[in-house]
């Protein structure tokens, strides 16, 4: 046995899983020639364009994506019939288990720029959840700042003293920022495992918008504990507290037609699995020694720090001989969403250079097959767009070039007409059949699914309220997809052109896109539709009728984003449970207890007043002051900061530059100086943004 490969026999027959993925790769690719065969033969019959073979070489791409996704869901649909016994699942080792947990783990939350009352909510939320379970000793938690807004990091210090003073949590609940954001969340991950990783097992890795139940984050720490082989435990999140109209349709779309595409995916990956970030459990030891990120030759955006981390810290550590299961059994896992389509495609922005960055990996040596898969498959998320895009505009050419030239194809007897005997108009009429079957009949057998149990019927609302929902995400789904795809197209032409992503926050809640905000994102969208409406009439009404969809969704972007961003359309919607989930419905008792937290607030230390807000509060509130230095570590070896100290005195912290009032937020010595002097100094030798912090006390008595 190679002594560097991890101890244990797999927990999935190495044959069984071969002939899974024979099977279900050996359909994708059967099913996509014999479509390709059949538009080829389809173009010969109604006269061959000198365009056709550019357009037949974008439909086998696109279709492949068609089908690979489509048979997740027939994949899951299958193994949802034979029932969780037969099914692929890791979890099922540790059914019925109890007894204390052998290890110790850390619950990780990486946060840049967020609100902190709300992810203390959700750490407060997780660890009482662990406390019911009777196992909080077992783990720590640790909130990993990367914030540079030096309020927020005020805000985020005093969130989590109140947080341990409530939950009594000093030496259980660690919070650390760090001085230098150097390589974004992974690095932020690395520095803890670094740091402290040591220590734990593993690490249950979250995002600043995750929640997670505690008896479910037990059943995950048994699992990896009863198999020595298993590196990642990835959970499928869902998504909870949509209130706009498009978060809410993602959310519905993710709780109906999801179970079906998470089991297919599980049908086929097993133990070659991948990771998406958060959400998920991962053993420390292999992760420390084998998921060490390279810097990917050349500059960004292609080029230079990995930015979608998660897939290859996983195609790593399976490489290793390391198993990354989905927990697709594990329910108690949820994440928020972007509010807005608008919001969602900035998010995407930062994914597509990151999936597309991947290119460098694709094709690396010794990673297995399911690793290149996953892989294959986030490249094609952002490339399948501007393929798509091409073969659209490549099909309105060829329309267009037979119009206005006044030829007549030369029609030829194709195969399929000759064997089948059928015309060319049929023979197109199957196939678009054949794709709307792929396109819609998972949607058709989630929704069924559903409808077929009284117990999910109940969860939805209903099976009115779910058929009703099914035919609105439907259209709005027919209706959003253009302008996705032609936004897509634009982030992959800017990464070719060399445009980077900077490290934005994504934005969790908004009253909604304004109609000038909108107007000026899809003012391209709406133009590039108006023209493309204008040639299509050109050509004809039956080429205008079948190109409608994609032309509705470009020209109406505008309204399209702006109303379906509206919280108060989301709200009429969830009084009437269309779009409903069970979360909402009946909401768990994790999703209960973070929105009854308040544990992040108490007046007695608080850098939210009105004229002592963060870096006032932290200079000027002696419990601010004390809770900020403390959690200060001063080497002794960079020269005091104290010219810049008394301009920020004098002149007020708002003419320093967000670097310099780092600095001093750095320097123990300086806070308190600043700290004395605005106290015992008289009133007019300082700024008056102090003595209004002052007065504000005394008001307050």
């Amino acid at each position: 046995m190679d002594p560097n490969l991890p101890a244990g026999t797999p927990f999935f027959s190495p044959l069984r899983a071969f002939l899974r993925r024979a099977v279900f790769f050996g359909g994708v690719v059967f099913a996509n020639l014999l479509a390709t065969a059949w538009l080829a033969d389809l173009f010969w019959t109604l006269g061959f364009h000198r365009g056709h073979l550019f357009l037949l070489a974008i439909f086998a791409i696109l279709n492949l994506l068609l089908v690979l996704g489509s048979f997740h869901a027939f994949a899951g649909a299958w193994e949802m019939a034979f029932g969780r016994r037969r099914s692929a699942r890791i979890t099922s080792l540790v059914d019925g288990a109890a007894g204390a947990l052998a290890k110790r783990y850390a619950v990780v939350m990486p946060v840049y720029n967020e609100d902190s009352a709300r992810f203390c909510a959700r750490i407060e939320a997780i660890h009482r959840s662990l406390e019911g379970t009777g196992h909080l000793d077992s783990f720590d938690f640790f909130l990993l700042s990367d914030t540079r807004d030096p309020d927020l990091w005020i805000l985020e210090e005093v969130a989590w003293t109140n947080l341990c003073r409530r939950l009594d949590g000093f030496g259980r609940i660690y919070y650390r920022r760090r001085k230098i954001n150097s390589n974004r969340k992974a690095g932020n991950i690395g520095d803890f495992v670094r740091t402290w990783g040591g220590s734990y097992e593993a690490m249950v890795v979250l995002d600043a918008d995750s929640l997670m139940d505690g008896a479910d984050i037990v059943k995950m720490t048994r699992t990896m504990e009863a198999s020595p082989r298993l590196g990642i435990l990835q959970t499928p999140p869902r998504l909870i507290r949509g209130t706009s109209v498009f978060t809410r349709l993602q959310q519905f779309a993710m709780r109906i037609y999801g179970p079906l595409f998470i089991r297919g995916l599980n049908f086929w990956q097993l133990g070659g699995g991948s990771y998406w970030g958060h959400n998920a459990l991962i053993r420390l030891k292999p992760f420390s020694e084998f998921c060490e990120l390279p810097d990917l030759p050349g500059r960004e955006p292609f080029g230079g720090k990995i930015l979608s981390h998660d897939f290859v810290e996983a195609a790593l550590m399976v490489k290793e001989g390391w198993e990354v299961w989905l927990a697709w059994d594990i329910p108690g896992t949820y994440e928020e969403a972007p509010p807005t389509l608008i919001d969602h495609l900035k998010r995407d922005r930062r994914w597509c250079q990151g999936n597309l960055q991947h290119l460098w990996l694709i094709f690396a040596r010794k990673l297995p097959a399911t690793v290149r898969t996953h892989l294959f498959m986030g490249i094609m998320a952002y490339l399948g767009s501007p393929l798509w895009f091409l073969f659209l505009a490549a099909g309105t050419w060829i329309a267009w070039d037979r119009e206005v030239s006044g030829l007549s194809a030369l029609p030829f007897d194709g195969l399929t007409s000759h064997w089948l005997g059928i015309n060319a108009m049929e023979q197109s009429l199957i196939l678009a059949g054949c794709v709307f079957v792929m396109l819609f009949l998972p949607k058709l057998l989630g929704v069924a699914g559903v409808l077929l149990s009284s117990n999910r019927r109940r969860e939805f609302g209903g099976g009115g309220a779910v058929l009703v929902g099914a035919a609105l995400e439907t259209l709005m789904s027919i209706l959003l997809a253009p302008c996705v795809m032609l936004s897509h197209t634009f982030m992959v032409a800017g990464i070719v052109a060399g445009r980077s992503v900077g490290w934005n926050t994504q934005n969790r809640e908004t009253d909604g896109t304004a109609w000038g905000d909108a107007s000026r994102f899809h003012a391209m969208h709406t133009l590039i539709g108006i023209a493309w409406a204008f040639v299509a009439w050109r050509v004809g009404p039956v080429f205008l009728a079948w190109m409608s969809p994609i032309l509705l969704g470009l020209v109406l972007s505008i309204p399209i984003s702006t109303l379906s961003s509206r919280a108060r359309l989301g709200h009429a919607l969830a009084r009437r449970r269309v779009l409903a989930t069970p979360e909402e419905i009946d909401p768990p008792e994790v999703i209960r207890l973070a929105d009854e937290s308040l544990s992040a607030a108490d007046p007695a230390l608080d850098a939210s007043e009105t004229n002592r807000y963060g870096v006032i509060a932290a200079i000027i509130d002696p419990y601010v002051n004390g809770v900020h230095v403390s959690l200060l570590h001063n080497s002794g070896q960079e020269e005091e900061p104290l010219e810049l100290a008394e301009t920020c005195l004098t002149e007020g912290p708002a003419y320093l530059d967000r670097g310099q009032i780092i600095t001093l937020l750095f320097h123990p010595a300086s806070m308190l100086h600043m700290h004395r002097s605005v106290w015992l100094r008289e009133v007019g030798s300082i700024h008056p943004v102090w003595a209004k912090a002052l007065e504000s006390y005394r008001r307050k008595l």
